[in-house]
């Protein structure tokens, strides 16, 4: 199908399109969300008008007669979804929380305040508000999902609309229909150039997600001016070539039309919807509607009083809601909400009596807890010197782990067989005529790594426990949504193998150097480079029952050997980050520290030391973050701060290192990219062998005296 739509007409001067065609309280409801929106940015002094006014109607439409969605309980599970892509216009969004009257959530229950009062919209922007410069999931109750990278919002919300095609294709039963809900997204022109949007947009397609419908605030304005500069392109076509369904809103102050089409959107099942509203950026501004101008910065003091005469309303008025907004809202989506929202819970509580472990799988889900017995078909591996690949290690895990986690899964861009992720005896998640079912638990995100991971984590938000696979040198496409895992506190597991020059023949264009350190450095990240199959079980344990943000494991395509734990100290010291593998000694004479692959060396090392007669002491530190939140006592044991001959092994880059090696200790690092070669080769080329090792630890001894 192609669909070849009118291209938006530039805005002239002034207020350049048709008055709205609402009834006079919608008006007034309309109005209120624009002014609101002014006052709070020019108070501020800082933010983005714009687009908040002109979608003033598309969205209080949205709400107000269409989302279900009851404000007194925002955590009910079948609400609708409203993603704001576009969250520089968050004003938009935290006047519709205020005016809807969504209740305050405080440690994951309901409380009977209000989310945002007009207090909170006047501190927008401000230390501390409730209302920041773009939207926070977790910090601003009614917030679905963070936003503001453009395409970020976009691609969450094509996972949230996976996640529930799939918690439906699961759990609903004849007469139970529990799960049926939308998810709507509201993205601009920012959105529809970033390259994400174009991956999600994609796969939506492909999975024929016909319960996630955009609609793409068309005002043809970006900061540098109008998007001719950059952005020409036919978007209808586009997206119909995607496989989805394409309607036109000629004027986005057309609420009637809108409506029209929201229905016909929600009534198509086998497609995702794009609605191409046509806007004239800051509407209702005299001066500014239309302009560069009104995207970024405040309207200014006098254009705001002139704006609201345009609009009828009170010049000199200050967040002004009139009498009869906030019961007009509760007439609409509150007592829509509401009764959808009863029935909702009338159903489950049936659906429990007859389907009692299916309800609770799914209490579990929304409580985010493990069900009993997780961890019974965790294996243990014996020591073996040829050992295993930690990436055949996790495989095997996670697929023991699934067999107890019903509601573990994901998948991988397009690398499966070589990251191991595949699960065995589960389903592909895809529509039936591609082979698949929507309550498979295998996700084929094919080569797009950055909307796998925003997809992941929309699937989390549903309580959904979600991994993304990948080769650890491209997580370099994914740290945006890895970022945005970690600030909303995400349970999503990255599983990035291929983890160092190891890789061998592919050479330094897929041999992470410096990932590690990126990972590291990502605030509320856990990473993970487990040693051995026994320390990657330790890992996924860790993954399981770790409920506040994601993790990600770091893991070889060469064998590992499988440590002895009857000659070495046992692999659950990987919980506390880093721990004494051997060498108890109270005072060590040197102490070698390696992650992954390169303990193995340190062993050796450590062994040929001990054999001599040194106290040599090997440390295990498969994760700076865990070691780092242990106490200060028992970091000192594992590292002695007298004792300075220190050897530090890891085949990545040595940024951070320091902090372990001290002053004088050696670093045995990668300090340029890899090449192509044989994995052994390269270890000889950069230095990884147990000689390299056993010759840094002895300059050690020597200069410690």
């Amino acid at each position: 199908m192609r669909a070849s739509l009118p291209s938006p007409v530039c805005a002239p001067e002034g207020v350049s399109s048709a008055a709205p065609r609402n009834d006079a309280l919608d008006t007034t409801c309309i109005n209120t969300m624009r002014t609101l929106v002014m006052d709070a940015v020019q108070k501020a002094n800082s933010g983005h008008p714009g687009a908040a006014m002109s979608m003033a109607p598309v969205a209080y439409t949205l709400w107000q007669n269409v989302l279900r969605y009851d404000p007194a309980d925002p955590l009910w599970p079948n609400r609708d979804r409203f993603v704001l892509s576009i969250g520089h216009a968050s004003m938009l969004l935290y006047t519709l929380i205020h005016l809807a009257g969504i209740r305050q959530v405080k440690d994951g229950k309901v409380t009977a305040e209000p989310a945002l009062s007009v207090a909170d919209l006047e501190q927008f922007r401000q230390l501390g508000s409730k209302t920041p410069g773009h939207p926070e999931y977790g910090h601003t109750t009614g917030v679905e999902t963070t936003t503001g990278p453009l395409g970020a919002g976009c691609a969450t919300s094509a996972g949230m609309a996976m996640a529930e095609k799939w918690l439906a294709a699961r759990y609903n039963r004849p007469g139970f229909e529990l799960f049926n809900h939308a998810v709507y997204t509201l993205c601009g022109d920012g959105d529809m150039m970033e390259g994400v949007t174009s991956e999600a947009a994609s796969l939506a397609g492909h999975l024929k997600l016909g319960n996630l419908i955009w609609i793409y605030d068309s005002n043809r304005i970006s900061i540098e001016g109008s998007t001719d500069v950059a952005f020409t392109e036919n978007v209808a076509e586009r997206f119909a070539a995607y496989g989805w369904q394409v309607l036109d809103l000629p004027d986005a102050n057309d609420t009637a039309a809108l409506q029209t089409l929201l229905t016909q959107a929600r009534a198509e099942t086998d497609r995702p919807t794009l609605i191409i509203a046509h806007s004239v950026i800051a509407w209702g501004a005299p001066h500014k509607a239309g302009k560069a101008s009104a995207h970024g910065e405040p309207l200014g003091t006098e254009e705001v009083r002139e704006t609201k005469k345009a609009l009828g309303w009170p010049e000199d008025s200050q967040f002004l809601v009139p009498d009869g907004v906030l019961a007009h809202l509760q007439a609409g989506l509150g007592a829509r909400g509401a009764a959808e929202r009863a029935r909702w819970y009338a159903l489950f509580d049936a659906y429990r009596a007859a389907n009692p472990a299916e309800a609770a799988e799914l209490d579990a889900i929304f409580a985010n807890t493990l069900p009993t017995g997780w961890d019974e078909a965790l294996p243990t591996y014996p020591a073996s010197a040829k050992g295993t690949a930690s990436r055949a290690s996790s495989g095997e895990t996670l697929n023991a782990l699934a067999t107890r986690l019903p509601w573990l899964l994901g998948g991988s861009a397009d690398l499966a067989p070589s990251t191991k992720t595949l699960l065995s005896g589960q389903d592909s998640y895809q529509p039936p005529q591609w082979g698949g079912q929507y309550s498979g638990r295998n996700f084929h995100f094919g080569v797009r790594e950055h909307a796998m991971g925003s997809m992941a984590n929309g699937m989390a938000l549903y309580g959904l426990r979600s991994y993304a696979a990948g080769f650890l040198i491209f997580s370099d496409y994914m740290k945006a949504p890895i970022r945005l895992s970690a600030l909303m506190g995400l349970p999503v597991t990255y599983i990035f193998t291929h983890d160092s020059i190891g890789v061998g023949e592919d050479g330094p264009t897929h041999q992470p150097i410096e990932q590690l350190v990126q990972l590291r450095a990502t605030p509320g990240l856990t990473t993970l480079r487990p040693a051995d199959a026994n320390e990657v079980v330790e890992a996924w344990r860790f993954v399981a029952t770790h409920t506040n943000g994601p993790v990600a494991l770091a893991l070889s395509r060469q064998n590992l050997p499988t440590l002895d734990r009857t000659q070495f100290a046992p692999a659950s010291g990987v919980a506390k980050g880093g721990y004494v593998l051997g060498g108890n000694e109270a005072r060590p004479a040197v102490i070698l520290i390696a992650t992954g692959s390169e303990v193995g060396l340190a062993v050796s090392a450590y062994e040929t030391l001990r054999a001599e007669g040194i106290a040599a002491r090997v440390v295990s530190m498969p994760s700076w973050e865990l070691f780092e939140a242990q106490p200060q006592s028992y970091r000192d044991t594992v590292l002695p701060p007298d004792v300075t001959a220190r050897v530090v092994v890891e085949a990545a880059s040595p940024i951070g290192w320091d902090r372990y090696a001290g002053a004088t200790g050696e670093i045995i690092a990668m300090r340029g990219f890899g090449a192509s070669a044989p994995a052994g080769q390269l270890a000889e080329q950069f230095g990884f062998t147990v000689e390299a090792v056993l010759a840094a630890a002895r300059r050690q001894l020597a200069r410690a005296g």
